[in-house]
């Protein structure tokens, strides 16, 4: 399956080439265009219980799977908000959770899941008490809003990272829950409250962008009444 990012950036765009019988699985909503060769079904990946899974992981409880039925084709997917796109190949060695709206598209043979995170990941974390696991072999298409920026960490190396700026990280990487500053009226006024501190080996991915903080920036310039 051949595939490359068009515009990368905030307008960043995947492409992907499908042979006679190929298929791709892509968020719901993702298409943006495509060959006439090409069939696009909605599907529950995994069954009833698992789209219910990824709904209380903030994602869509559909998947879109798209095929090549009547030849080869090209379809084009794109992410909901303004964003960058970072590919993955996974391996099937390495299983990867993904943060609510991270996921955008897969090859068919990797494998979306969810998963409850302890009591105070879930509650602190700002990811929730369900997040995606993705494993399996294939293209991986993560989407963020704003840039996607790599951090590869040494083992033993610690890290700390804005929850609300996480992507995707793998699941052979620790990660707690910790306070940004020292004491509580510090983390206070200085706008940064609890974060998650990795420790290497491994890659996070972040995104430049805080999808939270811009709505809250957007509403001040809303008129009430």
């Amino acid at each position: 399956m051949k595939h490359k990012v068009l515009y990368p950036g905030t307008n960043s765009m995947l492409e992907i080439y499908l042979e006679r019988g190929e298929r791709v699985k892509a968020e719901s909503g993702a298409m943006v265009a495509m060959s006439s060769t090409i069939d696009v079904d909605g599907k529950i990946e995994g069954g009833i219980m698992a789209g219910l899974g990824r709904m209380l992981a903030g994602e869509k409880f559909f998947f879109q799977t798209l095929v090549a039925s009547r030849g080869s084709g090209t379809v084009y997917l794109a992410p909901s908000s303004p964003g960058d796109l970072v590919l993955l190949e996974l391996d099937g060695s390495v299983e990867y959770n993904v943060q609510k709206d991270g996921f955008l598209a897969g090859a068919d043979s990797i494998e979306i899941n969810t998963k409850m995170q302890n009591l105070m990941q879930g509650f602190f974390s700002g990811e929730g008490f369900f997040i995606l696991k993705v494993r399996g072999k294939g293209m991986l298409a993560l989407s963020s809003f704003g840039a996607i920026h790599e951090i590869s960490l040494l083992p033993g190396e610690e890290f700390i990272v804005d929850n609300q700026h996480l992507v995707a990280w793998p699941s052979t990487i620790n990660y707690t829950i910790d306070k940004a500053s020292k004491g509580w009226i510090s983390s206070f006024t200085s706008g940064e409250g609890l974060v998650c501190k990795f420790t290497g080996p491994g890659k996070v991915y972040i995104q430049t962008r805080n999808s939270n903080a811009f709505g809250s920036w957007i509403r001040q310039f809303i008129p009430t009444k």
